[in-house]
């Protein structure tokens, strides 16, 4: 076990260079760069950029550097001082901006993940026990629909909801507008839990259908092995026998999802989090992508990077501890 950790630390590491790299080099790949789209918009709108301003900018910010030194530049900096660059549309240092929209993300995707497990594990473990029952066709149902309606289009439905149901003046985001910018208290917290919801449930609609849909495969599957059979005969009490074997089988992709929970709770969900106007990553993202501000969007796609590789990992300890048959195998 022991060596299996230290092979795949070690494996870690050339890992995420190459994904930086790769990182770096698909964010070059569109034609120009930022200050060509900058100096783009600015004609469209019929305004002259000096092309002296142009050629000091793109000395600045290191622009007319090749790509390998301006790669290296922005790498050293990362692992010497913690300096993910500079942002050239805000004109702000990058680990900021991201220090700004790390925490309501991760409490937003945190809930999400919550919201999905609490909902998916028992109607799961009803729909295997009670196979072909109505309750099993309706969460059947309601499942195939959570994984064919589109998130944005559910968040766009829930939005009028909101505001058609329940009355909320102001649906998207994730504060009222009189606590955008007010100090942290209570009133502001429960203003969070009231626009919570939305996100929450859009969200978690697709991974909480899949999650059932595997969980009710993986029992059934489990329930009909001759071991579980075995036990029945020899008078095991049905709840006993279901939650010490079948169950603990049966939640492997449970555990498994920790690979993708870390990177979600840094990235967000780029097209609802745009859609509900949510202060999180997601957008930020998006717009360093159609602007090319390359650092900007190569430090948050090299941090979710960062998080799939350390949630796999993980993912594959906590399975190892779970299932007996992998330790075996690791042994």
């Amino acid at each position: 076990m022991l060596t299996f950790v230290v092979r795949r630390v070690a494996l870690m590491i050339p890992t995420l260079v190459m994904i930086s790299i790769v990182t770096f080099v698909i964010i070059q790949l569109p034609p120009g760069d930022f200050l060509t789209t900058y100096v783009t918009n600015l004609s469209a709108q019929g305004e002259q950029v000096d092309p002296a301003e142009v050629a000091a900018l793109r000395a600045r910010y290191g622009l007319d550097e090749p790509l390998p030194t301006q790669y290296l530049t922005w790498i050293w900096g990362i692992i010497s001082d913690g300096d993910f660059g500079r942002s050239f549309e805000w004109n702000r240092p990058v680990s900021g901006m991201i220090a700004d929209r790390l925490p309501l993300t991760i409490v937003f995707m945190a809930a999400t993940v919550v919201f999905t497990w609490i909902i998916a594990f028992p109607i799961g473990l009803y729909s295997a026990i009670r196979q072909y029952s109505i309750t099993d066709y309706v969460a059947t149902t309601i499942g195939f629909l959570g994984l064919a309606i589109p998130n944005f289009l559910l968040a766009l439905a829930l939005m009028w909801v909101g505001l058609n149901v329940f009355g909320q003046s102001s649906v998207g985001g994730l504060f009222s507008p009189e606590y955008q910018d007010a100090a942290w208290n209570l009133g502001k917290v429960l203003d969070l839990m009231g626009h919570l919801w939305v996100p929450m449930v859009v969200l978690g609609t697709a991974g909480t259908a899949g999650l059932i849909r595997i969980l009710r495969a993986n029992l059934l599957d489990e329930l009909r092995k001759p071991y579980v059979v075995a036990a029945r005969a020899r008078g095991m009490p049905e709840p006993r026998l279901l939650l010490r074997y079948p169950m603990r089988v049966a939640l492997n992709p449970f555990v498994s999802t920790i690979g993708w929970v870390l990177p979600v709770l840094i990235g967000g969900e780029v097209i609802v989090s745009s859609v509900l106007s949510l202060e999180t990553t997601g957008p930020l993202l998006l717009s360093s992508l159609r602007s090319q501000d390359m650092y900007l969007a190569g430090s948050i796609i090299l941090l979710v990077s960062v998080m799939t590789v350390v949630g796999t990992l993980i993912s594959d300890l906590l399975l190892a501890w779970l299932d007996p048959r992998i330790r075996h195998r690791l042994a």
